[in-house]
């Protein structure tokens, strides 16, 4: 690798809690849960009817109506995630060689909703009223292909559908590709649009998910000695990673630096997490050693906490083996899908520019939901409450999936 460095100065996101910086900051400000009774289609057939839900989104608001209406929800969620960073960034795409641009995604189900929503029409109407391009909505590569359409970039594009990981993932890999110096600027996180009834209800019939229907707001609760499954959500989080130098020579303002990344997997269960969190803990080794950081030197953690009975506890004993039973006592974290849910392979993004903001704002946001901490997680230092002023040297981000996929992210405040 080499010593060049890396840089997110850019952040689009629309989320449940919020579309766009502001909003999503103020989201988070407001610790609150965006989950409620589902509304876009008739849950009852099924033991889970809540979920995390965005208001309003319209992709003509920020794209050509034509445009928008060639895009199914997923890939109208990446343009548009994508389009917001760029503005963010205030990075015009044409002003860098189209051959050191790209994008990296990360989805755990891409188009699937749009598919079964045309396998429906097909099953009730016929061939005849399906939409012609439906073959090229259901493909995960879909995404980061409009987005390579839409910026004229014509460097590494890239979709990984690694489950509950693929958004974190998909930036530390960006964050390779820049540092070794094959780009100069990739749009990377993740993209998902799951809320359709048969996407959803895979997840209910295998009782992932949970069953708190009379109270949705506290339904998503991670860490929490009362939880009973995740909550599912969507959405989409796309960050402008920048070569620092680059960033730097046209003043653009930074969140902060991708500093390190690890993945592994379990290789033991395609749902339950390898007990021992072995494979968990060498993510986060790997990610500090790609860093040159020791374990002390991290001042916040963005666990995953899915809510999951197995895999907070199991989140809880790989951080142990990293950070030690002192050391976890001392560093603050925080699962912050109590706020805006699981939204599977988008949920890693969403954490990574929910750290990006915490970071540039000084404030780490409180685990809301947790009354009660499991007992098997009761030596970590948890933020509950009003959260905490404290602007730390460095964090890390955990996400975890289906197929025992572990990715950690370390940020670094820049200077």
């Amino acid at each position: 690798m080499s010593d060049r460095r890396v840089v997110v100065t850019g952040i689009g996101c629309v989320t449940p809690i919020g579309t766009g910086t502001e909003a999503l900051w103020a989201g988070l400000r407001a610790r609150k849960s965006a989950v409620r009774t589902l509304t876009r289609f008739d849950p009852s057939p099924f033991r889970t009817h809540i979920a995390a839900e965005i208001d309003g989104f319209d992709p003509t608001d920020w794209l050509e109506a034509k445009r928008a209406k060639r895009l199914d929800r997923f890939s109208g969620l990446t343009l548009v995630g994508s389009t917001m960073a760029l503005q963010d960034a205030e990075l015009d795409p044409r002003s860098i060689d189209p051959t050191r641009g790209g994008c990296f995604l990360g989805t755990a189900l891409g188009g699937v909703a749009k598919g079964e929503e045309e396998h429906t029409k097909f099953l009730e109407y016929g061939v005849r009223d399906v939409d012609p391009a439906v073959a090229l909505s259901v493909f995960p590569g879909a995404g980061s292909c409009n987005v390579a359409i839409e910026t004229g970039w014509t460097g590494p594009n890239v979709t990984n559908g690694m489950s509950c990981a693929s958004g974190a993932m998909a930036i530390g890999e960006a964050f390779h590709v820049i540092r070794r110096g094959s780009a100069d600027v990739l749009l990377a996180g993740g993209a998902e649009a799951p809320l359709a009834p048969l996407c959803f209800g895979a997840f209910a019939i295998i009782r992932a998910m949970s069953q708190r229907n009379d109270a949705p707001h506290a339904a998503s609760r991670p860490f929490d000695a009362h939880r009973d499954g995740f909550v599912m959500g969507e959405g989409v989080a796309m960050l402008v990673l920048e070569e620092r130098s680059r960033a730097v020579a046209r003043g653009a303002r930074i969140y902060m630096e991708i500093a390190g990344y690890g993945t592994t997997n379990d290789a033991h269960h395609m749902t339950a997490p390898r007990p021992d969190g072995a494979q968990a803990s060498r993510a986060m080794h790997q990610a500090l050693g790609d860093a040159h950081l020791q374990p002390h030197e991290i001042g916040y953690i963005n666990a995953h906490g899915s809510a999951t009975a197995l895999n907070d506890v199991t989140e809880a004993g790989a951080l142990r083996q990293v950070f030690g039973e002192a050391g976890v006592r001392q560093i603050p974290m925080s699962g912050t899908k109590g706020y805006h849910a699981h939204a599977l392979g988008a949920s890693g993004a969403i954490e990574a520019a929910i750290s990006a903001l915490a970071l540039h704002h000084g404030w780490l946001p409180p685990s809301i939901n947790l009354d009660e901490i499991d007992p098997g997680a009761l030596d970590l230092d948890l933020i509950r409450g009003e959260g905490r002023s404290v602007r730390p040297e460095h964090m890390l981000s955990n996400s975890f999936g289906f197929g025992g996929v572990n990715a950690a992210l370390v940020f670094r405040r820049d200077h």
